[in-house]
């Protein structure tokens, strides 16, 4: 049987390359070639082994991008990327068209063996294929970008809003670099951490360290909170404009203090936001065709062989944005 390289989580801490069978092609599923395969903060907290969900051993990886060896209906070498959710079509949010947040989502790379390999199994309505011009590493960023559009596209935010991003990770560049593209007239981005403001500002962002005394967070039309942190739900509500939004774009973890008495008052309104629709990847896809700086975003790119190095990178707080696993 041919046999394929796979990043493999074993346990906490412990990621590493394994020689694993080339999975079968069943029906209702794509075989594809993978070529890049981005780490997020969900691989990151899968690899610290406190994922409710995920179990070793699992090929992790949702973010990636390569080229079809099996599908019915388009051609072998096809580039492409996917939309790793997996949905049950039954219950009442899948009736409604709302698959997205299906009361059972799953999604590969979390629940089933993902992309982080050098070939993965996709349901075939799920693969999107990749314009011509487009690079199969921009290819790979895809996702991020979906979250961030679908953030985006939820929220009340029209061309010519200030808006202020907290959070400078790969998710909160994402949606900053989709706002400006959508017309934002000014973006502030909340981060304290040097190198995220370090890329955030070669990409022509203003930077806010709240921790400096002589910085100041202006009153925006809406904020998305994409750091998930205590300390930025602290201010969330004092930074939104009387009768503005707050969009919750990152997971907290535990239950986080929210200044209740001026949500009231300034009439702001507050939404949540989960993964993305087709109509959100399909938009991503067209965003990440614009002529932009979009590979700043990738900092780190390492092989399968090395895919400990970058867990590890990851896990210790290192300089970095998005890492890439190349296959």
């Amino acid at each position: 049987m041919r046999q394929m390289k796979a990043a493999v989580y074993e346990g906490p801490q412990k990621v590493a390359m394994h020689h694993l069978p080339i999975p079968e092609v069943k029906e209702g599923w794509a075989l594809i070639k993978v070529n890049y395969c981005g780490i997020c903060g969900t691989d990151l907290n899968i690899y610290s082994g406190n994922h409710p969900r995920a179990k070793e051993p699992l090929i992790i990886g949702h973010e990636f991008s390569g080229t079809i060896i099996e599908h019915p209906s388009l051609r072998e070498g096809t580039p492409v990327t996917v939309r790793p959710l997996l949905f049950c079509g039954e219950c009442e949010p899948c009736q409604n068209g709302y698959s997205h947040v299906c009361k059972s989502l799953r999604l590969l790379g979390i629940d089933q063996a993902g992309g982080m390999a050098e070939y993965v199994l996709a349901p075939v309505e799920e693969v999107y294929t990749l314009p011509k011009n487009m690079s199969l590493k921009r290819g790979a960023l895809i996702e991020p970008f979906a979250v961030a559009v679908h953030a985006v596209r939820e929220s009340n935010f029209k061309p010519g809003d200030r808006v202020t991003v907290f959070g400078a990770g790969p998710i909160g560049i994402c949606t900053a670099v989709s706002l400006k593209l959508f017309g934002a007239q000014s973006i502030s981005i909340v981060e304290v951490q040097p190198f995220r403001k370090h890329v955030a500002e070669s990409l022509g962002f203003s930077v806010i360290d709240p921790t400096q005394s002589s910085d100041h967070i202006p009153e925006s039309d809406v904020v998305f909170d994409c750091a998930a942190h205590p300390s930025a739900a602290k201010q969330l509500v004092s930074v939104t404009k009387i009768k503005g939004q707050i969009i919750l774009v990152g997971t907290y973890k535990y239950p986080t203090e929210l200044d209740m008495q001026n949500i009231t008052f300034k009439e702001i309104s507050v939404k949540g936001t989960r993964v993305y629709t087709k109509r959100d990847y399909e938009i991503a896809i067209t965003l990440l065709s614009i002529d932009f700086e979009f590979e700043k975003l990738i900092t780190q790119e390492f092989t399968v062989e090395t895919v400990d190095e970058a867990f590890r990178l990851l896990g210790s707080g290192g300089d970095s944005m998005k890492v890439l696993i190349s296959l």
